[in-house]
C-alpha cells in the first residue's frame, strides 16, 4: 500500500466493537453516548488526546502542576505516558 502524495488523501472508515472487558474506562466513558455522531466524536477526541500524549505534548501535565518533561523525554509509543490518560482523577 502506497501513500498518495500531493492529492487530497482518503478518508479512513472504521468499523470494530468493543467489549467492557477488553477496556472497561473506554467502554463505560463512550456507553454514555448514544450511537451516531456524539460517540464518534468522543472517540475521535479520545484517539487525538492519546496521540499527543504519545508526542510528548501531555507528557508529565497535571492539573495545577507546572510542565516537567522526564529525564528520558517522551518517546513515541512509550504506553507509560497513555496509561495514565484514562486514570482516576486528582482529588484536589
Amino acid at each position: 500500500m502506497s501513500i498518495e502524495t500531493g492529492k487530497d488523501p482518503m478518508p479512513i472508515r472504521l468499523v470494530f466493537e468493543l467489549a467492557r472487558a477488553d477496556h472497561p474506562r473506554l467502554y463505560d466513558d463512550l456507553i454514555q453516548f448514544h450511537k451516531g455522531t456524539k460517540r464518534v466524536n468522543r472517540l475521535r477526541v479520545l484517539a487525538y488526546d492519546g496521540l499527543l500524549a504519545q508526542k510528548g505534548v501531555f507528557a508529565g501535565m497535571r492539573p495545577g502542576l507546572p510542565y516537567q518533561p522526564s529525564a528520558s523525554g517522551a518517546q513515541e509509543g512509550n504506553g507509560d505516558i497513555t496509561n495514565d490518560i484514562f486514570a482516576p482523577a486528582i482529588d484536589g
